[in-house]
């Protein structure tokens, strides 16, 4: 069910549609919220009502025609699933942006409503590779629709050739015909804020100690054989329980098997066959997900291998990244276009760790290949379970008294 503030978002879309989808300009509507916010679930709650009132006579939304966008192909298929299940929905009011770009194109008609999901992978150059020739897809989108749902974490952008930053997403959406909404509260992870600090903290590069033992499951492992023991046993358990990593290991579209090696383990990386999402397969726990499989989803435990270009500074006492380890070269192209791209590189790959550390539920377990931050890591860690066990012997000595 939704929550309070995810309802309140709910109506005021509804509203902003009832009142601008005869608009003569565009209007947009801007839903921001990070990760496990739970965007996109308001977001197919909301489609499916709307949806519903373009069959109902009285309402403005009657006859309307409307879309919902995502370019993602692992989510299209979670939405396509979604529509084979519910009246109001049919697979066709899904589409990835230059699909439906193009076909608007081609009639040279305008959709009414157009909701944008993961708006952040929206690509913000010409990419001939996905057959798209215009500046961005979000101007595009525009052109083709009376109302612009868009829904948008600047910290989930990972890549050159679709960098989003309030800057640019500013200079395409008129203020006079624009409106916003925050998410703020976090509901994927059932974890204390300062568990939820720590992580943020850590996407920062700051290396804090880590908070209190709590319900939510948090781990650090020394060895990334024994996490994926681990994993394995909670997906026993619990089903949806997977090892993700960071994009430091060579993984090409080629139909060949690419592995991850670490310690004692070697796991190949993703397939993403068939209609059915990576991480409900039964037998992707065989593989190890990207964030490119994972983004936007639900998992139970995550365990993520943080690879070789999350490095240590000893001086700082905080991240190091090495752009110059991570192998999603695609993530990189176009990176001649910005004043400062080192930067930029360093910020896809702490936004490519944001993600892959927030899609656990019921806990998180981390191993880090390189040796230094691994050690770092395992002494903040070992910390926290001494003083644990050092609170649960007092407090045991206190009831005995």
């Amino acid at each position: 069910e939704l929550s309070i503030e995810q309802i309140e978002l709910k109506e005021k879309i509804i509203e902003v549609c009832e009142n601008h989808v005869n608009d003569d300009k565009p209007f947009v509507f801007l839903v921001k919220g990070e990760a496990g916010t739970g965007k996109s679930v308001v977001l197919s709650a909301v489609f499916n009502r709307i949806q519903e009132l373009t069959r109902e006579k009285s309402s403005a939304l009657y006859n309307t025609n409307n879309f919902l966008l995502v370019n993602h192909s692992e989510m299209l298929k979670t939405y396509h699933k979604i529509a084979g299940k519910v009246k109001a929905l049919k697979k066709n009011n899904f589409d990835k942006p230059t699909s439906f770009i193009n076909k608007r194109k081609k009639a040279n008609e305008k959709a009414d409503i157009v909701f944008v999901d993961e708006a952040h992978l929206l690509l913000t150059r010409p990419d001939s590779f996905n057959n798209f020739k215009e500046n961005n897809h979000l101007e595009e989108i525009m052109k083709y629709s009376k109302v612009v749902i868009i829904v948008y974490d600047d910290k989930q952008v990972l890549k050159m050739k679709s960098y989003w930053d309030e800057k640019k997403l500013l200079s395409l959406v008129d203020n006079r015909n624009s409106d916003e909404y925050i998410l703020k509260n976090q509901f994927r992870m059932r974890a204390s804020l300062k568990m939820i600090t720590w992580i943020d903290h850590f996407v920062e590069k700051k290396i804090t100690p880590i908070p209190s033992k709590e319900e939510f499951d948090f781990r650090i492992f020394d060895s990334a054989a024994t996490m994926y023991k681990v994993i394995r046993e909670k997906n026993k358990e619990l089903g949806l329980s997977r090892i993700v990593s960071t994009f430091d290991y060579v993984h090409k579209k080629d139909g060949g098997t690419y592995y991850i090696k670490e310690d004692q383990l070697t796991i190949p990386w993703n397939t993403t066959e068939g209609d059915t999402t990576w991480a409900e397969r039964e037998e992707t726990i065989r593989e190890a997900g990207s964030i490119y499989t994972i983004q936007g989803f639900d998992l139970n435990y995550v365990g993520v291998i943080l690879g070789p270009s999350v490095s240590y500074n000893e001086e700082k006492d905080e991240l190091k990244i090495l752009t110059e380890n991570y192998k999603d070269t695609e993530a990189f192209r176009g990176r001649d276009e910005f004043d400062d791209p080192e930067s930029v590189k360093e910020k896809i790959i702490l936004n490519s760790i944001n993600i892959l550390l927030k899609r656990g539920i019921k806990g998180l377990f981390i191993f880090a290949s390189d040796r230094k931050l691994r050690a770092r890591l395992m002494e903040l860690y070992k910390r926290r379970e001494n003083d644990y066990g050092n609170a649960m012997v007092a407090e045991e000595g206190t009831d005995y008294q």
